[in-house]
């Protein structure tokens, strides 16, 4: 099942390009908003799976194309991003050491939002592709051997990063966590139509040309062993997010008037704008091209305020 908040964070079930109302088939659950609400279907669906087939039948659809998607988890209560977690097409001669971080739930946005660029001094700004894990139910301590178990689907996500700001060393926090960095949809898909998540092509366009392509089998630490390794050090509660990486070869930098789409095997496009009211700019190379340059580092920032002197 496909399922996504739309226009007034209506909740909705997608079948092919047409969204069936069932928000009626849920109005009797308690909650205060949205994140409760899925939440909530989330953590008991099997319950609810059935109500909301029924609601989907009987619902008149509306073209997809005519209804405002929005944010498929509003504000979930974690937002676990890993950390170098690809094998880098094998340029990486292991796997980095198990490692995540925390994204504040207050950056989520959705399908046809906008990213917004802030006023600091970021050497670059970067979007990393993803596929999201949702979380099923309460996961504390979990062996990898039963961690699918505890997932109830996954979704598109993009991981916004504000590099190089100072203190080195002390940085994953405000790179990481900034007002709208974390775009996520269009919808949720349940684990029982993703028959294989760690062999999922993953492709990110920016302005139309295809940037980061890669698969889910490159993953240096696979999906048990994600859940498996947070889950031991705090619970995750149905409707968390845990981000599982991307492989950095393709990453550029976002800037000024881009238009960004995400699209995952099974899980749909993801489609936002970025917006920098200082309209910095950086040259449209990726890591790769610059790897194969003999260059280091990201793409230096050309023009605009924080640019170096030259």
């Amino acid at each position: 099942m496909k399922l996504l908040f739309f226009d007034d964070f209506k909740l909705g079930v997608l079948k092919g390009d047409a969204v069936f109302d069932v928000s009626h088939a849920v109005r009797g659950i308690p909650h205060s908003g949205p994140h409760d609400l899925i939440g909530a279907v989330i953590a008991r669906f099997d319950e609810h799976k059935e109500r909301l087939e029924g609601a989907a039948a009987r619902a008149e659809y509306v073209p997809l194309g005519k209804v405002r998607i929005r944010p498929p988890l509003p504000k979930p209560c974690n937002i676990v991003c890993m950390a170098v977690n690809y094998m880098e097409d094998g340029t990486r001669s292991e796997p980095a050491p198990i490692n995540a971080f925390h994204k504040s739930p207050l950056s989520v946005i959705g399908d046809g939002d906008t990213m917004v660029l802030p006023d600091v001094p970021a050497t670059i700004f970067e979007g990393e592709a993803e596929v999201a894990v949702i979380i099923g139910k309460r996961a504390s301590n979990v062996r990898a051997s039963e961690a699918m178990d505890y997932v109830f689907g996954y979704t598109n996500f993009i991981d916004g990063s504000a590099r190089g700001l100072l203190p080195t060393g002390n940085t994953f926090y405000q790179m990481k966590s900034r007002d709208t960095f974390a775009p996520m949809g269009p919808y949720l898909v349940t684990a029982d139509e993703v028959p294989d998540p760690q062999s999922l092509q993953i492709r990110l366009w920016v302005n139309g040309v295809l940037k980061q392509n890669f698969n889910t089998s490159d993953m240096a630490h696979r999906i048990p062993r994600c859940i498996e390794w947070v889950s031991s050090i705090h619970p995750l509660e149905p409707g968390d997010v845990l981000a599982t990486g991307t492989n950095h070869r393709g990453l550029s930098a976002f800037q000024d008037g881009d238009q960004i789409e995400l699209e995952t095997d099974g899980l749909g496009r993801l489609r936002l704008h970025v917006r920098d009211d200082l309209k910095r700019t950086w040259a449209r190379e990726t890591r790769l091209d610059r790897q194969e340059k003999k260059l280091e580092g990201t793409t230096p920032q050309l023009t605009g305020t924080y640019a170096p002197a030259r």
